[in-house]
């Protein structure tokens, strides 16, 4: 039995965004391979045996600190998404929950957030970083990244939590289950959501080069955008090592984006087919 034609169109449309997507994913990777002179005669030739080289690889690797810069983004871009979600739900469970005066306004509140750029208080962060000691410190960017992720983490998990059958909740109630079991039955049931958060907030925080600058510049506290810097000179640049950077510093994208596309596609999609 043929496909409809439809199906064969929407098909060859979702490959055509996707190759448009990959290709300057895979045109860093081929290049990060690649001899100098190769990158500039031929960028978008595949390597062969006479322009394949991973001198870019041996400059990250081992000349510079960039296995800590690796770890510094890791460790701050996972706590900030772990406290994101828990934050969030935390709040969004209690709006959608919990009916007092003020509900409205507070949620309408917490989601101003979203329109202003947090980085429109750069000094005022700054200032409030040298006062609490926290300059040049991990935990400053935590902190940050977990104050901007969280205005758009309570905007949609209230959505979602809020579609939860309140006869579920209650029946736990009934059966003696405090609100935090009961907080803890409804986080499942959203999972969809919690996927979304994550991805929306995880790309801009490991790719985010203006507070890792301005907070935590110093060697021991870069994150990876920031470590690559070094390689961008003001008369030369080794391309090499920054092509090899930045495909080091797509692997743990990539492979977060995996884990949670699943839950990303689910809350996109909830409620627009019936």
């Amino acid at each position: 039995m043929q496909r409809p034609v439809a199906t064969l169109a929407a098909h060859a449309v979702l490959l055509s965004y996707t190759a448009l997507a990959l290709f300057p994913v895979l045109l860093v990777l081929f290049n990060s391979v690649k001899a100098r002179l190769a990158i500039f005669r031929t960028p978008y030739a595949l390597p062969n045996a006479e322009t394949f080289d991973l001198i870019g690889y041996d400059t990250v690797l081992g000349s510079a600190n960039f296995p800590l810069y690796f770890r510094n983004s890791l460790t701050v871009t996972l706590v900030s998404l772990a406290l994101i979600l828990l934050v969030g739900s935390m709040a969004a469970f209690a709006l959608s929950e919990y009916r007092f005066p003020g509900n409205v306004l507070l949620g309408l509140y917490l989601a101003v957030g979203i329109m202003i750029p947090i980085r429109l208080g750069t000094v005022s962060l700054l200032r409030m970083m040298v006062a609490l000691g926290l300059t040049d410190t991990l935990l400053a960017l935590i902190l940050v990244y977990t104050a901007s992720g969280v205005p758009l983490a309570v905007f949609i998990l209230t959505q979602f939590m809020s579609q939860v059958p309140r006869d579920l909740k209650d029946a736990a109630r009934i059966d003696g289950a405090s609100e935090y079991r009961v907080y803890a039955l409804v986080l499942p049931l959203v999972r969809p959501a919690l996927g979304t958060v994550a991805v929306f907030n995880m790309i801009p925080i490991w790719n985010d080069l203006w507070f890792p600058l301005i907070l935590a510049s110093s060697e021991k506290t870069k994150t990876v955008v920031l470590g690559a810097q070094i390689f961008l000179g003001q008369y030369v640049n080794d391309w090499n090592a920054v092509l090899a950077s930045l495909t080091l510093a797509v692997v743990p994208v990539v492979v977060l984006y995996i884990v949670f596309s699943r839950q990303l596609i689910r809350g996109l999609t909830s409620g627009s087919v019936k």
